[in-house]
């Protein structure tokens, strides 16, 4: 590793997460590849440090953006020491609401693509034997809400997929940190948010969250400068854990999820035990 520190490579870094990263990557000194789908969304950024920024297009659902996008990567800076995989929206809508093509779309770039990024760049990081990669998850990766299902579905996939990861890649010195957001401050209720046609049967279930997203849009409690500086603590601390949770909200909704699971298992465990031949 340069004097210059680590190499960041943030997907989704035109706004919210994604852009708070970057900044926070730039005042450490730090070297980073900001990507958005239209790179002149950067251009600020770059400004702040021109050697040390570079801004690339990319779509994540696109392999060969995700391709060409690492390589000029390596390209620029020799190195890829943090893989942040942040890009992506939120969609609205009670699961008999959602379409099969809204429920894929939503798929690609929260979980296949951020999967295609992980794959891409893991022989790079093996044949160092070093790096970490930032899976931007949610609170939704592991707790549920009426109307957030499909949403809650591609977070709890990549959370599935990525603690397989952790365990596979431990050997080569690469480490995974699972980050679960509570409500911040980010436009995910802004632009990147998508709601679908309602029924009026879920009125009384999903009813409440579409009127808290229409009302919540900046007043969520999360400040994403301070989860910026988290996150980039705790890989400076090589990822000393699997899930960072951020957010005032997000503790007591996991342990809230944690004791249902825990209840279930002792309602069940004796039914559990008896079926062995």
């Amino acid at each position: 590793m340069s004097a210059q520190g680590k190499v960041w490579f943030v997907t989704g870094s035109s706004s919210g997460f994604g852009r708070s990263i970057v900044e926070e990557v730039i005042a450490r000194g730090e070297r980073v590849v900001a990507t958005a789908r239209d790179p002149r969304t950067l251009e600020d950024l770059v400004a702040l440090a021109p050697d040390r920024v570079l801004a690339v297009r990319l779509d994540v659902t696109k392999a060969e953006q995700v391709q060409e996008s690492i390589a000029a990567a390596l390209k620029r800076f020799g190195a890829i020491d943090v893989l942040v995989n942040n890009a992506g929206y939120t969609l609205l809508g009670a699961v008999e609401e959602m379409c099969d093509a809204e429920l894929r779309a939503a798929f690609e770039p929260l979980f296949f693509g951020a999967v295609a990024m992980t794959r891409a760049v893991l022989p790079h990081m093996r044949e160092r034997r070093t790096g970490t990669i930032v899976q931007v998850s949610s609170v939704a990766g592991l707790v549920t809400y009426p109307g957030v299902g499909a949403y809650s579905a591609a977070k709890h996939a990549l959370e599935g997929l990525s603690e397989s990861l952790a365990k596979e890649v431990a050997p080569f010195g690469v480490k995974v940190l699972i980050v679960e957001p509570g409500m911040f401050r980010t436009k995910l209720l802004g632009p990147s948010f998508r709601s679908m046609p309602e029924l009026p049967a879920y009125a009384e279930t999903v009813g409440p969250m579409r009127a808290y997203v229409a009302q919540a849009a900046g007043t969520q409690p999360g400040d994403p400068v301070k989860a910026a500086k988290a996150i980039a603590d705790a890989v400076a601390a090589g990822a000393p854990t699997l899930r960072l949770f951020l957010g005032p909200d997000a503790p007591g909704a996991i342990r809230e999820k944690l004791a249902q699971v825990a209840a279930d298992v002792d309602r069940t465990e004796q039914i559990a035990l008896a079926m062995g031949f």
